[in-house]
Protein backbone atom coordinates (compact mmCIF):
# COMPACT_ATOMS: atom_id res chain seq x y z
CA UNK A 1 0.00 0.00 0.00
CA UNK A 2 0.95 3.45 -1.26
CA UNK A 3 2.54 5.68 1.58
CA UNK A 4 1.14 9.18 0.70
CA UNK A 5 -2.40 9.86 -0.38
CA UNK A 6 -4.09 12.63 -1.96
CA UNK A 7 -7.47 14.71 -1.46
CA UNK A 8 -8.98 17.08 -4.00
CA UNK A 9 -9.70 20.76 -3.05
CA UNK A 10 -12.70 20.30 -5.09
CA UNK A 11 -14.17 17.48 -2.60
CA UNK A 12 -12.87 18.63 1.10
CA UNK A 13 -13.76 22.56 0.20
CA UNK A 14 -17.49 21.93 -0.72
CA UNK A 15 -19.64 23.42 1.42
CA UNK A 16 -21.49 19.50 1.84
CA UNK A 17 -18.20 18.37 3.09
CA UNK A 18 -17.43 21.35 5.39
CA UNK A 19 -21.29 21.14 6.75
CA UNK A 20 -20.50 17.65 8.80
CA UNK A 21 -18.33 17.71 12.01
CA UNK A 22 -15.15 18.13 12.50
CA UNK A 23 -14.99 14.32 13.78
CA UNK A 24 -16.62 12.84 10.58
CA UNK A 25 -13.70 14.97 8.13
CA UNK A 26 -11.25 13.69 10.35
CA UNK A 27 -12.73 10.15 9.85
CA UNK A 28 -12.63 10.66 6.60
CA UNK A 29 -9.01 11.76 6.08
CA UNK A 30 -7.96 8.76 7.70
CA UNK A 31 -9.83 5.91 5.90
CA UNK A 32 -8.54 7.54 2.50
CA UNK A 33 -5.14 7.44 4.12
CA UNK A 34 -5.41 3.71 4.83
CA UNK A 35 -7.53 2.33 1.48
CA UNK A 36 -6.02 0.30 -1.27
CA UNK A 37 -5.18 1.65 -4.47
CA UNK A 38 -8.86 1.51 -5.75
CA UNK A 39 -10.26 3.30 -2.63
CA UNK A 40 -11.92 0.48 -0.50
CA UNK A 41 -10.67 0.07 3.26
CA UNK A 42 -11.24 -3.30 5.01
CA UNK A 43 -11.27 -1.66 8.56
CA UNK A 44 -13.21 1.00 8.89
CA UNK A 45 -13.88 -0.20 12.88
CA UNK A 46 -10.38 -0.56 13.57
CA UNK A 47 -10.01 2.67 12.23
CA UNK A 48 -12.19 4.53 14.27
CA UNK A 49 -11.18 2.87 17.13
CA UNK A 50 -7.81 4.61 16.77
CA UNK A 51 -8.80 7.83 16.28
CA UNK A 52 -12.10 7.66 18.91
CA UNK A 53 -14.68 8.17 16.48
CA UNK A 54 -18.31 7.18 16.73
CA UNK A 55 -20.75 5.74 14.72
CA UNK A 56 -22.70 8.22 14.23
CA UNK A 57 -19.40 9.56 12.32
CA UNK A 58 -19.48 6.73 9.47
CA UNK A 59 -22.85 7.27 9.60
CA UNK A 60 -22.78 10.96 8.27
CA UNK A 61 -20.00 10.21 6.02
CA UNK A 62 -22.46 7.62 4.44
CA UNK A 63 -25.62 9.63 4.75
CA UNK A 64 -23.54 12.38 2.99
CA UNK A 65 -22.33 10.30 0.01
CA UNK A 66 -18.69 10.30 0.81
CA UNK A 67 -18.45 6.69 1.43
CA UNK A 68 -20.19 3.62 0.00
CA UNK A 69 -21.13 0.55 2.77
CA UNK A 70 -21.21 -3.09 1.64
CA UNK A 71 -22.52 -5.90 4.29
CA UNK A 72 -19.26 -7.40 4.11
CA UNK A 73 -17.82 -4.78 6.39
CA UNK A 74 -16.17 -2.84 3.29
CA UNK A 75 -16.32 0.74 2.33
CA UNK A 76 -14.44 1.99 -0.64
CA UNK A 77 -13.95 6.01 -1.09
CA UNK A 78 -16.98 7.27 -3.79
CA UNK A 79 -14.33 10.40 -5.25
CA UNK A 80 -11.13 7.86 -4.92
CA UNK A 81 -10.24 8.37 -8.64
CA UNK A 82 -11.06 12.25 -8.06
CA UNK A 83 -8.34 12.40 -5.20
CA UNK A 84 -5.98 10.05 -5.98
CA UNK A 85 -4.13 9.18 -9.66
CA UNK A 86 -2.00 5.58 -9.27
CA UNK A 87 0.49 5.34 -11.93
CA UNK A 88 0.15 1.79 -13.74
CA UNK A 89 3.42 0.48 -13.06
CA UNK A 90 2.24 1.06 -9.13
CA UNK A 91 -1.42 -0.14 -9.23
CA UNK A 92 -2.11 -3.07 -6.97
CA UNK A 93 -5.50 -4.04 -7.80
CA UNK A 94 -8.24 -4.14 -4.73
CA UNK A 95 -8.99 -7.89 -3.40
CA UNK A 96 -12.44 -7.11 -2.78
CA UNK A 97 -12.92 -7.76 -6.86
CA UNK A 98 -16.95 -8.54 -5.55
CA UNK A 99 -17.66 -5.06 -4.38
CA UNK A 100 -15.10 -3.23 -7.04
CA UNK A 101 -17.79 -5.56 -9.96
CA UNK A 102 -21.01 -3.94 -8.58
CA UNK A 103 -19.39 0.02 -8.97
CA UNK A 104 -18.96 1.87 -12.38
CA UNK A 105 -17.79 6.07 -12.89
CA UNK A 106 -20.09 8.21 -13.71
CA UNK A 107 -18.82 11.35 -16.07
CA UNK A 108 -17.22 13.52 -12.81
CA UNK A 109 -14.86 10.19 -11.85
CA UNK A 110 -16.82 8.99 -8.97
CA UNK A 111 -17.98 5.56 -7.67
CA UNK A 112 -21.85 4.85 -8.22
CA UNK A 113 -23.44 1.66 -7.86
CA UNK A 114 -24.06 0.05 -11.14
CA UNK A 115 -27.61 -1.58 -10.58
CA UNK A 116 -27.56 -3.89 -13.60
CA UNK A 117 -24.43 -5.39 -12.88
CA UNK A 118 -25.79 -5.97 -8.82
CA UNK A 119 -28.98 -7.70 -10.66
CA UNK A 120 -26.67 -9.60 -12.71
CA UNK A 121 -25.00 -10.96 -9.56
CA UNK A 122 -27.80 -11.62 -7.77
CA UNK A 123 -29.06 -13.64 -9.80
CA UNK A 124 -26.34 -15.44 -11.52
CA UNK A 125 -24.46 -16.02 -7.80
CA UNK A 126 -26.65 -15.80 -5.35
CA UNK A 127 -24.31 -17.61 -2.34
CA UNK A 128 -21.96 -14.88 -2.75
CA UNK A 129 -24.71 -11.93 -2.87
CA UNK A 130 -22.71 -8.34 -2.51
CA UNK A 131 -24.93 -6.19 -1.11
CA UNK A 132 -25.21 -2.53 -0.33
CA UNK A 133 -24.48 -1.75 3.85
CA UNK A 134 -26.67 -0.53 6.60
CA UNK A 135 -26.08 2.82 7.92
CA UNK A 136 -27.20 3.86 11.46
CA UNK A 137 -28.00 6.97 13.63
CA UNK A 138 -28.37 6.50 16.81
CA UNK A 139 -30.95 3.66 17.55
CA UNK A 140 -32.47 3.93 14.06
CA UNK A 141 -31.12 2.01 11.36
CA UNK A 142 -31.61 2.98 7.61
CA UNK A 143 -31.36 -0.08 5.30
CA UNK A 144 -29.87 0.03 2.05
CA UNK A 145 -29.64 4.36 1.48
CA UNK A 146 -28.25 4.23 -2.04
CA UNK A 147 -29.56 2.70 -4.81
CA UNK A 148 -31.71 -0.50 -3.53
CA UNK A 149 -35.50 -1.12 -4.51
CA UNK A 150 -35.98 0.05 -0.43
CA UNK A 151 -35.30 3.82 -0.33
CA UNK A 152 -38.26 5.69 0.57
CA UNK A 153 -37.45 5.26 4.22
CA UNK A 154 -34.23 7.21 4.00
CA UNK A 155 -35.25 9.77 1.53
CA UNK A 156 -36.25 12.29 4.45
CA UNK A 157 -32.80 12.12 5.75
CA UNK A 158 -31.03 11.78 2.33
CA UNK A 159 -32.66 15.40 1.80
CA UNK A 160 -31.79 16.60 4.83
CA UNK A 161 -28.10 15.98 4.84
CA UNK A 162 -28.35 17.26 1.13
CA UNK A 163 -30.21 20.28 2.00
CA UNK A 164 -29.34 21.46 5.57
CA UNK A 165 -26.25 22.80 6.92
CA UNK A 166 -24.31 21.98 10.24
CA UNK A 167 -26.23 18.86 10.67
CA UNK A 168 -24.62 16.92 13.74
CA UNK A 169 -25.33 13.24 14.83
CA UNK A 170 -27.85 14.77 17.77
CA UNK A 171 -29.25 16.90 15.43
CA UNK A 172 -29.96 13.56 13.17
CA UNK A 173 -31.73 12.14 16.22
CA UNK A 174 -34.30 15.40 15.76
CA UNK A 175 -34.96 14.88 12.07
CA UNK A 176 -35.93 11.24 13.32
CA UNK A 177 -38.19 12.89 15.43
CA UNK A 178 -39.43 15.29 13.23
CA UNK A 179 -40.33 12.31 10.33
CA UNK A 180 -41.97 10.32 13.20
CA UNK A 181 -44.34 13.61 14.53
CA UNK A 182 -45.50 14.77 11.31
CA UNK A 183 -44.45 12.45 8.57
CA UNK A 184 -41.83 12.01 5.54
CA UNK A 185 -43.83 14.12 2.88
CA UNK A 186 -44.59 17.34 5.04
CA UNK A 187 -40.66 16.93 6.39
CA UNK A 188 -39.33 17.27 3.03
CA UNK A 189 -41.27 19.82 1.95
CA UNK A 190 -40.36 21.87 4.85
CA UNK A 191 -36.91 20.86 4.01
CA UNK A 192 -37.82 22.39 0.73
CA UNK A 193 -39.24 25.59 2.13
CA UNK A 194 -35.87 25.83 3.79
CA UNK A 195 -34.11 25.67 0.54
CA UNK A 196 -36.45 28.33 -1.38
CA UNK A 197 -35.86 30.84 1.26
CA UNK A 198 -32.28 29.79 1.43
CA UNK A 199 -32.37 29.27 5.48
CA UNK A 200 -31.17 26.09 5.57
CA UNK A 201 -31.15 25.33 9.30
CA UNK A 202 -32.43 23.18 12.06
CA UNK A 203 -34.10 25.73 13.98
CA UNK A 204 -35.98 27.39 10.22
CA UNK A 205 -37.14 23.81 9.82
CA UNK A 206 -38.72 23.41 13.00
CA UNK A 207 -39.97 27.05 12.43
CA UNK A 208 -41.79 25.85 9.55
CA UNK A 209 -43.12 22.35 10.86
CA UNK A 210 -44.46 23.84 14.11
CA UNK A 211 -46.49 26.49 11.95
CA UNK A 212 -47.64 23.29 10.25
CA UNK A 213 -48.43 21.34 13.07
CA UNK A 214 -52.16 20.12 12.91
CA UNK A 215 -52.66 20.81 8.94
CA UNK A 216 -52.71 18.13 6.58
CA UNK A 217 -50.58 17.84 3.30
CA UNK A 218 -53.24 19.38 1.14
CA UNK A 219 -53.85 22.01 3.68
CA UNK A 220 -49.85 22.64 3.44
CA UNK A 221 -49.90 22.41 -0.26
CA UNK A 222 -52.54 24.49 -0.85
CA UNK A 223 -51.15 27.42 1.31
CA UNK A 224 -47.69 27.05 -0.21
CA UNK A 225 -49.60 27.62 -3.57
CA UNK A 226 -51.14 30.70 -2.25
CA UNK A 227 -48.53 32.18 -1.49
CA UNK A 228 -46.64 31.67 -4.75
CA UNK A 229 -50.03 33.26 -6.80
CA UNK A 230 -49.90 36.11 -4.79
CA UNK A 231 -46.56 36.46 -5.11
CA UNK A 232 -46.32 36.52 -8.58
CA UNK A 233 -49.02 38.68 -8.83
CA UNK A 234 -47.74 41.04 -7.11
CA UNK A 235 -44.86 40.87 -9.09
CA UNK A 236 -46.30 41.50 -12.27
CA UNK A 237 -48.56 44.66 -10.54
CA UNK A 238 -45.65 46.05 -10.14
CA UNK A 239 -45.44 45.69 -5.95
CA UNK A 240 -42.77 44.89 -3.80
CA UNK A 241 -42.91 41.50 -3.02
CA UNK A 242 -42.09 39.42 0.23
CA UNK A 243 -39.69 36.70 0.16
CA UNK A 244 -41.10 35.51 3.33
CA UNK A 245 -44.85 33.48 3.57
CA UNK A 246 -47.75 34.79 5.06
CA UNK A 247 -47.53 32.22 7.90
CA UNK A 248 -43.47 33.45 8.50
CA UNK A 249 -44.04 36.80 8.83
CA UNK A 250 -47.16 36.66 11.75
CA UNK A 251 -44.94 34.40 13.16
CA UNK A 252 -42.27 37.37 13.00
CA UNK A 253 -44.48 39.68 14.08
CA UNK A 254 -45.79 37.82 17.08
CA UNK A 255 -42.16 37.60 18.20
CA UNK A 256 -41.48 41.03 17.67
CA UNK A 257 -44.71 41.75 20.02
CA UNK A 258 -42.86 39.43 22.92
CA UNK A 259 -40.00 41.51 23.05
CA UNK A 260 -42.21 45.17 22.96
CA UNK A 261 -41.47 47.26 26.32
CA UNK A 262 -44.69 47.37 28.19
CA UNK A 263 -45.42 50.84 29.95
CA UNK A 264 -44.85 49.23 33.37
CA UNK A 265 -41.35 47.88 32.58
CA UNK A 266 -40.71 51.18 31.42
CA UNK A 267 -41.91 52.58 34.79
CA UNK A 268 -40.22 49.84 36.38
CA UNK A 269 -36.69 50.11 34.85
CA UNK A 270 -36.84 54.12 34.36
CA UNK A 271 -36.46 54.22 30.88
CA UNK A 272 -37.76 57.17 28.96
Amino acid sequence: MAERRMFAKTIIDSDSFLDMPVSARLLYYDLGMRADDDGFVNSPKKIMKMIGATQDDLSILILKKFIIPFESGVVVIKHWKIHNYIRKDTYNETTYKDEKGILKLDENKAYTIDEEQQRLLLVDEPSTQVRLGKVSIGKDSIDNITTTTNTEESQFLQVASEELINVTPMMFEMLLEYEKEYGEEICILAIKECSKYNVRTMAYLETILQEWRGKSLEEIKASIEKHSKNKLKNKQKGKIVSPIPDWLDKSIEKEEDDFKITDEERERFGIT
